[in-house]
Order: structure tokens, then sequence, then C-alpha cells
């Protein structure tokens, strides 16, 4: 594969070498940065704890939550790993871990719930925001943060690494007015939806770095089944590597995503695809690919991961044209080829100036819905927006059917104003649509005499304006593949 090549080539010749401390071990006992004071293990599960001693020594682990005791034995590389069974959400407990003459106390650790956050820059946007970029009434966010103590976050730093770590540096965080603004704006308030809901604590492992793309979150192995990822590397690593080197295929996903991969979670929570736009219908078909492999490495085959669609947006490049209009319907589409999975919608929440909206609030809580239904099983919430199902022909009109409306759609005290008809020419007018039954839309053209195609919100900006009766909107969608 000689695009590989010559990518991890550069990345040899310019990245420095990583001096990671985890991959150097003097035979003492030691723990991943990811099993430490204040961090959360999943409740009413077997607890994965692993570290590193002297290769064919015991280890002996002691949790503060019962009497019991374990043991495990190291193998032939000094690695070590045990299952420890938890109880329901509770705590602060103590865990004591000793072996090699070496003990390790670790403090103030609370089971609960936990979920991994991932993503590009709409997930790492912080709390405080960034420059001339707000975040949506973060000054209350924040204040409030003092009254979730049970919210802890571990932060993955930012690293690159061209050979797969087993450890990162980095340390859980409790929630508090010092350390909130600093903490992912979806993560936490999606957090903060859990824990108030549930009434337990809750755990964010945060790993995520702005402007990349999924292939840097996917392993070698899996990016083989797709050689053209290697083909459209963003032109800036080619040139810069030393730079930018975060866009490369695999870089983030040996250094961000394999140190965590041991720690026993709930689910994922992923958001990002701004940097795929340009190759949408690749886009497609890794996300399935890496949703997969997040769940094989978790040892998780069904763990729920919820994502979000992109915003949209103003893309000021005419190059551009509809691809991230097609990137969204990509990540609508793949929701066919994803188990457990589901989307938050958010064709309304978008700023045409800016491409992180501001509005964090509302993606944060759509995430949520899906968890506390799908995955927790509150069946009072609604969770999934309106899905367009199929399209009839009625003379010069066209007749939308939904799915997922309840009690209806809605568009408000007017009517929906971002629907477009085509004729066989392909040229796509201005529509008048009208809700003419519980999930039925009604869409006429004076332009089009014969109706062949409708899209709905399929432009790289737009204000969505179609609900279910619960308020969640609809996904932008086109009944043509033109």
């Amino acid at each position: 594969m000689p695009g590989r090549i010559y990518f991890l080539n550069l990345l040899m010749l310019f990245l420095f070498p990583l001096e990671n401390a985890a991959q150097l071990h003097s035979g003492r006992l030691s723990l991943p940065a990811v099993i430490s004071d204040h961090m959360v293990l999943q409740q009413r599960t077997k607890a994965v704890l692993w570290g590193w001693a002297e290769k064919g020594s015991e280890v002996n682990i002691a949790p503060g939550w019962t009497s019991e005791k374990y043991t495990t034995v190291t193998d032939s590389t000094g690695k070590w790993k045990a299952r420890i069974p938890t109880p329901p959400a509770g705590g602060p407990y103590s865990i004591e871990f000793s072996g090699n003459g070496t003990h390790i106390r670790v403090k103030d650790v609370f089971i609960g719930e936990v979920w991994v956050c991932s993503g590009q820059s709409n997930m790492e946007m912080p709390l405080k925001g960034y420059r001339k970029q707000p975040v949506l009434n973060a000054a209350a966010i924040i204040a409030d943060a003092a009254h979730h103590p049970e919210i802890h976050v571990f932060r993955v730093p930012k690293v690159v690494s061209a050979t797969p770590l087993n450890d990162c540096a980095g340390s859980w965080k409790t929630a508090d007015t010092s350390t909130a603004p600093d903490f992912s704006a979806v993560a936490y308030q999606y957090a903060t939806a859990l824990q108030e809901r549930l009434k337990v604590p809750v755990g964010i492992i945060a790993t995520y770095w702005g402007g990349t793309a999924i292939q840097s979150w996917m392993s070698e192995e899996t990016l083989a089944r797709f050689p053209e990822v290697w083909l459209t590397g963003r032109p800036d690593t080619i040139r810069d590597p030393e730079k930018d080197p975060e866009h490369t295929p695999s870089i983030l996903f040996n250094s961000m995503i394999l140190p965590v991969c041991n720690y026993t979670i709930k689910g994922f929570v992923w958001y990002q695809g701004e940097s795929n736009r340009e190759h949408p219908l690749l886009y497609r078909r890794l996300l399935p690919a890496m949703v997969k492999e997040w769940r094989t490495r978790w040892n998780g085959g069904t763990l729920p991961f919820y994502y979000v669609q992109i915003a949209p947006y103003g893309y000021a490049d005419p190059d551009h044209k509809l691809l991230p209009a097609v990137l969204r319907e990509s990540q609508l589409l793949a929701l066919h080829d994803i188990p457990h999975a589901g989307m938050a919608v958010i064709l309304d929440a978008g700023e045409e100036k800016y491409i992180h909206p501001p509005d964090k609030t509302v993606v944060s809580q759509r995430l949520a819905y899906w968890a506390l239904a799908k995955t927790y099983h509150q069946k009072e919430i609604d969770y999934a927006s309106p899905v367009f199902r199929k399209m009839k022909i009625r003379g010069r009109e066209a007749w939308l059917y939904f799915d997922f409306v309840k009690e209806g759609l809605t568009s408000g005290n007017k009517a929906p104003a971002q629907f477009e008809m085509a004729g066989s020419d392909h040229v796509f007018h201005p529509a008048t649509a009208v809700i003419v039954h519980r999930n039925l839309v009604k869409v006429h053209c004076d332009a089009v005499t014969a109706p062949v195609a409708v899209r709905y919100g399929f432009k790289n900006w737009v204000k969505g304006d179609l609900y279910n009766s619960a308020g969640l909107p609809a996904s932008s969608f086109r009944t043509d593949n033109w």
C-alpha cells in the first residue's frame, strides 16, 4: 500500500520520538494514568483493572466496597489484568494494589456510569469557548458546576504516535467552577443530563482533537480495507507532517484510543464529520467500520454509540458545493449499518458564519435523550427525529411519509420553508409544503409540472423547520441520488 508507507515514512522523518513513560516499565508495580484518584468505574459489571509489574509476579487488589480480595499474575511482558465486580452506584471508595514490594492506594473512587466522548473541534469546544466563539449560557453552566461534584472527567492529552501506545498522561478532574471551563461543553452537559436523571456518578473519558478526520481514529488494520483513505489525506499533511501530524490515518488511534480501550465503559458519544466533508461517501463506510473496531477493542460488541449529525454551515469554498449536505446524508444512512446507535439531529441549531455553533446544550440534550431512552430504558423519553420513509407522486404533487412522528409533524405557525422540487431536468425550485396528516407532508411547485424528486434542507447552510411533536427536528434528506 504505497500511500500508507509514504505517510508513515514522513512521520518517522519528522515526528520527534515519543518517550511515553508507560512504554518503559522498571518491573515495579504501576498503573495506567486512567486508573487513578477520582476515577469513576462502571457500576454493576466486571470492571477491568490493569497495569504492569515484574513478569510472573503476583498482584493483589483490594477494592474498598467489598471484603473480597483478588489476585492476578503478570504475563511474559509484565502486564497484568483483572476483572473486578462492581456494586451499584456509590462512593467514594479506595482500591489497594500491592505487588513486588510496592503498594498503591487509589482514592476517591466512585461507581456509576462511564462514557467515552470523542471527535473533533465541536466535541472539543470547552465551556469557556474559543476566541470570539462563546458557548451559549456558559457562565450559568460553569457556575452550576459546583452542584455536580459527582461528574468526573479524564482528558486524554493530545499526543501523536506512529506506533501503538499502552498509556497516556492525564488525570481525573472533579467538576467544579474551577475545572468546568476546560471541560468539553458537549461532553460535560451530556454528563449532567445523565447525572440529574439517573442520580448516579458519571465519568467521562474525553479524547478529541479539533480538525481531525475519522481515519485518524482508526487502526491501520481496519483502514487496510479502505485503500482510498491513503489517497485522500489532507494536503497540509503531505506538505508538512511535522506541523499537522494529527491528520495522518491511525495516528490518534495509536495514542489517544489504545491507551484507554481496556477501561470498562457504558458507551460512546461521537461528534465529528466536518473534516471528512470532501469525501462523504467514503465516510458512510468508515463510520460503521470505526464503531465496530472500537466495540471490539472495548470488548463490548453491543456498546451503544450515539453521534451528532454535523450542523449546517455556510462554507465559503465553492468547491464544496453540496458535499457537506451529502455528509449529513451519509451520517443519516449509516444508522442502518450501525446496530445499537442513535443520531442527534441539529439541522435547526447551526450558525451560517460559525462552524462551531454556540448552542451546545441542545446537542447534549438530544444525545442524552437517546441514552436515557435506549440505554437506560426510560420509555417516557422521546429521542428520535422524524425520518423520511417514502414518497408518492400524485399528479403535480409529491406526498412524503415520515416515521418517528408520534403525535404528528409541525413547523410552528408557518408552513415548512425548506422543501425543493425537481422534474426530469434535475433543476430544483423552491416548493410549497403543507403538513396534511400526522406523518404526511404534501409538496407542490408551480414551476414543476411533472415532479420526480424532492429535497428538504439539502444545502450546506439551512435552518431546519420541520419537527415532530416532541420538538426534535427532521434531518435534511433527498429522494434522488443526483
